[in-house]
């Protein structure tokens, strides 16, 4: 099958049959605003070079290409090497778009960003860039994943943010985007929210993949260096799909290249209790777009459950929904117990301690190395640092 993508979305914010503006009336001038702001705005001498600078001098970036000698030892067969996000500042991909927004936001004259978190790692980020270009930022944060995620609450508190705990529902991140976007619509002309992964309204599916995209072009450029090749495959664990989209859209159009996309099975895909959006999710509208959803025959969301805060989330980037009907993009599974063995495993052989939300994508890297020859390899993009999670796995496993 031969892949070439023409510019997406369309200019209604469509990939395909997913995505949109599910929105009220009086919310589509804003988001058009917002959309023409960013078309603008982006394209300008000005913002590219204050975002590259920051990048590169703020963030870090490039990130490091890793070859994970010792776990491809004890796997065997194809090599595992990492896109090091983790080592970004504020310890995850999230920062990537975080900048581009806070710096939208400030070009736009907006007084507040608002925004949710799951594991808290956006919410840290979005705190951050807020503190950095000087706008009040209000993070919408479950309390499941307040008390789960603790020491990313405390980052939140320091750089100055507002954090509003919700208690609604099942008191995690699709709550959180609930509250959140309740408080944006008081006052949407002054505010902006940032939403944290490539899911809602059109522009900002576009919007997050463009800043995320950075992860994809560096590591394409990295590995052809390193290696002389690309990677037989190249995987990411999928929530909303941002940092999977980040690396995935440099090699849409390698049809050498295999892209895996790893969601949460949790405790098991019969149980109820996963986030397994594409796997077993059907067409429905969320949050203001189109795409798989895990939802009850009346279309509404269905509760759902993750070991990572940051990948429990009933919907799914529209771009992955297409990515997944043109079977460009496999999308498998992992559940909770392979995810924690992946997060030890990592931690013992390499000393990396990954977020439990890369892990998912680190445990199908293991299993999946050991079928392939040791001339191939796999790129996992390790989206997060672990720290948020260290207090959370050592009681889990009594450590």
């Amino acid at each position: 099958m031969s892949f070439k993508f023409a510019s997406m979305p369309d200019e209604k914010g469509y990939f395909g049959e997913y995505g949109g503006q599910i929105i009220p009336p009086e919310l589509k001038q804003v988001m058009d605003d917002i959309n023409e702001a960013y078309n603008k705005v982006c394209q300008t001498e000005a913002f590219q070079q204050e975002l590259a600078m920051l990048n590169a001098d703020y963030t870090g970036r490039p990130s490091p290409i890793y070859f994970a000698r010792r776990l491809t030892e004890k796997c065997g067969g194809a090599g595992i090497f990492f896109k090091r996000e983790d080592l970004n500042h504020t310890g995850a991909h999230k920062i990537n778009h975080c900048l581009g927004e806070a710096l939208l936001a400030k070009y736009m004259g907006k007084t507040k960003v608002i925004a949710e978190t799951g594991a808290g790692q956006h919410g840290v980020a979005l705190a951050t860039a807020c503190a950095l270009v000087g706008i009040d930022c209000e993070i919408h944060m479950g309390e499941v994943d307040i008390i789960k995620e603790h020491p990313n609450v405390t980052k939140m508190k320091i750089l100055g943010c507002k954090l509003v705990p919700v208690a609604r529902g099942t008191r995690t991140l699709k709550d959180a985007v609930d509250s959140a976007f309740e408080e944006y619509l008081k006052d949407p002309v002054n505010y902006i929210y940032a939403i944290g992964s490539v899911v809602g309204p059109h522009p900002f599916p576009k919007m997050i993949r463009d800043f995320q995209s950075i992860v994809g072009r560096e590591a394409r450029e990295q590995f052809l260096a390193k290696q002389g090749k690309l990677p037989d495959i190249i995987t990411a664990c999928v929530g909303g799909g941002s940092n999977a989209i980040g690396i995935f859209t440099a090699f849409l159009n390698d049809e050498s290249v295999k892209l895996v996309g790893i969601e949460p099975a949790g405790k098991g895909l019969d149980t109820g209790e996963h986030a397994a959006t594409l796997t077993l999710g059907s067409k429905g509208a969320i949050h203001g777009f189109e795409c798989y959803n895990l939802q009850d025959d009346e279309g509404n969301p269905l509760p759902v459950y993750s070991i990572a805060s940051g990948l429990d989330y009933p919907g799914v980037g529209p771009q992955h929904c297409y990515l997944k009907d043109i079977e460009r993009v496999q999308y498998e599974t992992a559940d909770d117990i392979e995810c924690l063995d992946a997060f030890m495993v990592l931690s013992r052989v390499e000393g990396i301690i990954p977020a439990l939300e890369s892990a998912h994508a680190i445990a199908y890297a293991m299993r999946t190395a050991a079928t392939m020859s040791k001339d191939q390899s796999i790129l996992v993009n390790l989206s997060g640092r672990g720290d948020k999670d260290a207090d959370f796995v050592a009681e889990k496993l009594s450590l």
